[in-house]
């Protein structure tokens, strides 16, 4: 329902109907965070404030909502050590992301059950879809059907 920018320019958020507020990278493809709680409604306005460490969203149930933009940073004066070892911290995590059990930790995010059932019905349905397409370029002269990707089936028109 409406998007906003990161006053640095590297992130946006965004307020949905499915009573969520993801934040996105800004050349990612997946949400670094998704915000919800049980008694939120439908998210029609999101703003971040102006140094970015917190946005704010407006609901339908006529709440505003404060949220932490780094959901696992600390709050208040950090001393130097706290920071040296969150630095730490994070380069440990920087340097082992690609193993697979850091990354599976690392991309968990714990969804509703109502956004969980909704998204595993989608991607039946996208297995499904590039099931058919196999089988119909099985079946079709070789060369009949190209190949595309999923994301560019779905642009209409680019606009430059």
């Amino acid at each position: 329902m409406d998007v906003d920018y990161n006053p640095t320019g590297r992130e946006f958020v965004t307020g949905s109907y499915d009573r969520t507020v993801r934040i996105f990278n800004y050349n990612g493809d997946h949400s670094r965070e998704i915000y919800h709680t049980k008694r939120m409604q439908r998210v029609f306005c999101v703003k971040y404030t102006y140094d970015g460490t917190y946005l704010v969203s407006g609901s339908d149930d006529t709440n505003l909502r404060l949220w932490k933009s780094k959901a696992s940073e600390q709050l208040g004066v950090i001393l130097p050590r706290e920071r040296k070892k969150q630095e730490y911290l994070d380069a440990v995590k920087a340097r082992y992301n690609h193993l697979p059990e850091i990354r599976r930790i690392d991309k968990h995010k714990h969804l509703p059950k109502p956004i969980y059932k909704a998204g595993k019905i989608r991607r039946a349905m996208i297995e499904a879809e590039s099931r058919k397409e196999e089988r119909r370029r099985a079946h079709s002269a070789p060369g009949s059907r190209t190949m595309q990707p999923f994301r560019k089936r779905r642009l209409i028109t680019e606009v430059e």
